[in-house]
């Protein structure tokens, strides 16, 4: 164990120790937690032991791939204070490294299961290509597809002689046989049925004889495509027999040594099956490690170390705190019986907020809504602006909500008083007439003076409610800004979105292929700081009765 609990470099007696654990999603390290990050990255600045390209040195010419760590600092049996550290996946194409603590299953052990069954999935999946890419197989499909056409242009050329061959006997039965005699016009009649019972005879001896052509080809093609299909099955089998062998692995243990099994975790959840890589992120590391050695947890803090993935946000060195997706579960049931920090987003206000109403009449009011305050009530958390006007305009119908603002925004929102004007102004912005000016106040400086942001967001599945930049199955969403003024390495700027998704303005500002400088106090995709320095400050739109427009503004409580 002396390996991994690290005492730390530097005395810490003027530190006070905190008297319960840190909500583990949503907090602020506290100093003790971040001097022992602070050593955490001396270490991997000038560590040897191995060698993994973070993107933090431009002449690594291998793929750059950052990485989330963590610390715990505890005591251990002895009354000494100290620190476990590790990190989220694997380093380095390994798990075991002398200066973090174990995995709570390694996959990687050349001698375990898993690399061997993959070794088997690897190589299903090596012939499965190889059939695919076969120049036989492709060609007998090119050719299926070219019989396709050939026969299908040829069963409507048959079909429409049929018709053409049934019209002609229509009009020779309606302007021949009448004027022919009795027996005439017997004998031709039989004539035409004759040439009609041809014709079918014609059209099903082509169509027999295209499909037995079809079964030809279909019968080469099969020899390829059944093979294809029992590796796919074998494939499928294999990989959920050691997907559940693997879930079995992780056990997870909590205080009181109590352990539960991944599959038990998450099924309770709306996932109701383990997520990709539960329980290889740093958080449960670190408890399992400090469950086992009888270590006691005080306090812990994640970072990020090297380059920001593609699609998510992540600045070299900053705090986040653990992911919800695959963590939360999992913690909720490692961290049973501790003494822990509430939920800060789920206090509730008890001295409340003020909501400033700037405008209203019978149809509409106009409200400038404080930062850290709801738009609509939350799980926990029922102050909201929609609480507050459903209590100020009682008989206020339809929905009340038209449009929102993130908890952390202020500004301006317009909410109706009855059904239709709430489709009104509703349709406004679907159809985008509304007009909407934030201002925001940058961590850095914007050097172009205007442009537009085009990134499409979707949500992070496994840390709701971040976002993150997705081309595939991301919602367009574009941006327009203007920089208002530069000033001691910050930027004040408007914002004009021209769409409206979910953090839409968060995520154009601090990733890296937007603005690339994360609005102040962005506790998710920034820093925090006493406040979000967003704010709605310009709308515009059409009154639903009067049809006049209305403009407001209200400047915010930040500047530069």
């Amino acid at each position: 164990m002396s390996s991994y609990f690290h005492s730390f470099k530097q005395s810490i007696k003027n530190h006070t120790l905190p008297t319960s654990l840190d909500y583990p999603f949503y907090y602020k390290p506290h100093p003790i937690a971040q001097l022992a990050c602070e050593e955490l990255q001396q270490y991997l600045e000038n560590q040897t032991d191995f060698e993994h390209n973070f993107g933090l040195k431009s002449h690594d010419s291998t793929s750059a791939i950052g990485k989330m760590f963590g610390v715990l600092v505890c005591k251990n049996s002895d009354g000494d204070i100290g620190y476990i550290a590790a990190f989220s996946g694997k380093l380095a194409n390994t798990n075991q490294h002398k200066h973090f603590v174990p995995p709570v299953f390694d996959m990687l052990n050349k001698d375990g299961f898993f690399l061997q069954q993959e070794v088997r999935l690897n190589e299903i999946n090596s012939i499965i290509e190889r059939l695919e890419s076969d120049p036989k197989y492709i060609s007998l499909k090119s050719e299926l597809n070219t019989f396709e056409k050939e026969a299908t242009k040829q069963i409507e050329e048959g079909k429409k002689l049929l018709k053409s061959n049934k019209n002609d006997r229509k009009q020779q039965r309606d302007q021949i046989v009448p004027n022919l005699s009795e027996d005439l016009a017997k004998a031709y009649e039989e004539d035409l049925v004759k040439q009609s019972l041809r014709d079918k005879h014609e059209f099903r001896k082509l169509t027999l004889e295209l499909e037995t052509e079809r079964e030809k080809i279909l019968s080469k093609i099969n020899v390829f495509e059944i093979e294809i299909t029992n590796l796919k099955e074998e494939r499928k089998t294999k990989s959920n027999a050691l997907q559940n062998q693997l879930f079995d692995q992780y056990q997870f243990l909590n205080q009181n040594k109590e352990k539960k099994g991944l599959l038990d975790i998450f099924k309770e959840t709306s996932f109701q099956q383990p997520p990709a890589a539960a329980g290889e992120c740093a958080a449960p590391k670190l408890f399992q490690y400090a469950f086992q050695n009888n270590l006691e947890p005080i306090c812990m803090a994640e970072f990020w170390w090297g380059d920001s993935p593609k699609s998510e946000v992540r600045k070299h060195k900053h705090f986040y705190p653990a992911c919800t997706g695959k963590c939360e579960p999992i913690l909720k049931h490692m961290l049973d019986g501790l003494k822990i920090d509430d939920n800060p987003l789920f206090k509730e206000q008890t001295t409340g907020h003020l909501l400033e109403i700037i405008y209203q009449d019978d149809d509409i009011v106009v409200v400038n809504k404080p930062e850290e305050f709801l738009s609509v009530p939350g799980i926990e958390l029922q102050d909201s602006v929609y609480m507050r006007i459903k209590h100020q305009f009682p008989n206020a119908t339809g929905p009340l909500i038209i449009h929102r603002l993130d908890m952390a925004t202020s500004g301006i929102l317009v909410l109706a008083l009855n059904k239709d004007s709430h489709k009104q102004i509703q349709q406004q912005f679907i159809k985008r007439k509304i007009e909407k000016r934030y201002i925001a106040l940058l961590d850095g400086i914007v050097v172009e003076n205007e442009g537009i942001i085009d990134l499409p967001l979707r949500v992070d599945l496994d840390d709701r409610p971040r976002q993150m930049v997705c081309y595939e199955h991301g919602k367009p969403a574009q941006t327009k800004y203007k920089v208002i003024k530069r000033k001691d390495n910050k930027t004040l700027i408007y914002f004009y979105p021209i769409t409206g998704r979910t953090h839409q303005l968060r995520m154009h500002a601090s990733h890296q292929l937007g603005l690339n400088t994360p609005i102040i106090g962005d506790d998710l995709y920034g820093t925090s700081a006493n406040r979000l320095h967003l704010h709605a400050e310009y709308l515009e739109f059409t009154h639903p009765t009067t049809k006049e427009l209305m403009k407001f503004q209200v400047e915010p409580n930040f500047s530069l």
